[in-house]
């Protein structure tokens, strides 16, 4: 997918608010956001955490506006939000990014870190969602949220983190066309193996988990020999490569519902998807709500 070259005019005074920008992918994009001339907030849950990130708007001479937010505070959320149309006049586009990865399976996945993952990476986003949707009625706005290649292919020992992410996209894709009657475009960006901080951040202790395996052993070898040869070969992605099509999608006249970032992922989710880009879908939808 090429790496989209937005006018001075399609983001100019346009206000972005994206979360979990402390690394990887949300780093990257709030860089390409304000590079593109965007009003760029990003956000984080623990502002201690946000050197790289000043470090990387340095480097690329931008200015971004950070703030703390953690989506799982739902109260503090929508005050966090109405401070940012506060202090900006608008709210134009919310890019729901923040979460985390998990490994594991369901005989062994406490109860407690499932209903955590969920927290993060779909009750999250949709309280986000929720307190950011009166602003972007009124700016006519857009919603991207990245999503994943697990969002679409259930993968072994992912049980918790796909179903979040399958939550995620249904919760999208059936808001989509309700959406689209008061003004609001809705995406979500698919990657498939990013070569980030959230690999480091799922907190796998492989000698511990190899050592709990118990039944599950062999299994859990041969998943995670798959995995990681992705990070060996080459075929994972940069979070500058998901940040230039999550790009695309923020500057786009009629964005598509789906965006895949690679042709990895693409042929990944191939057997499952007919309508690549969301489009028959949207289209069928759509016309339930005129």
């Amino acid at each position: 997918m090429p790496d989209a070259v937005p006018s001075d005019s399609a983001a100019s005074a346009r206000v972005v608010l994206i979360t979990g920008c402390s690394s990887g992918i949300g780093l990257s994009t709030a860089v390409a956001a304000a590079s593109a001339g965007f009003i760029t907030v990003a956000t984080m849950r623990d502002l201690a955490k946000d050197t790289a990130l000043r470090s990387a708007a340095e480097a690329a001479g931008v200015t971004l506006d950070i703030r703390a937010l953690d989506v799982t505070d739902v109260q503090s959320l929508g005050t966090a939000i109405d401070a940012v149309v506060a202090d900006h006049g608008a709210l134009d586009i919310l890019i729901n990014n923040a979460g985390r990865g998990y490994v594991g399976t369901a005989e062994q996945i406490p109860i407690d870190d499932l209903r955590e993952i969920m927290e993060v990476n779909f009750f999250g986003v949709a309280a986000a969602t929720q307190a950011a949707l009166p602003h972007l009625r009124v700016s006519q706005g857009r919603i991207i949220t990245v999503t994943s290649v697990g969002g679409i292919v259930g993968q072994p020992f992912n049980e918790a983190y796909c179903a979040a992410k399958f939550a995620v996209e249904g919760y999208m894709e059936s808001l989509a066309p309700v959406a689209a009657t008061v003004g609001v475009d809705v995406c979500v960006v698919e990657p498939g193996p990013v070569a980030t901080e959230f690999v480091n951040n799922v907190g796998v202790d492989i000698e511990a988990m190899f050592a709990n395996a118990g039944d599950y052993l062999s299994a859990m070898q041969s998943y995670l020999t798959y995995v990681m040869s992705h990070f060996i070969d080459g075929s994972a992605q940069t979070g500058d490569d998901v940040a230039a099509v999550i790009l695309e999608a923020m500057t786009a006249d009629q964005p598509a519902f789906r965006y895949l970032t690679s042709a990895w992922a693409e042929e990944f989710t191939a057997p499952k998807l007919v309508d690549g880009d969301g489009h028959a879908i949207q289209a069928i939808t759509r016309s339930w709500v005129g």
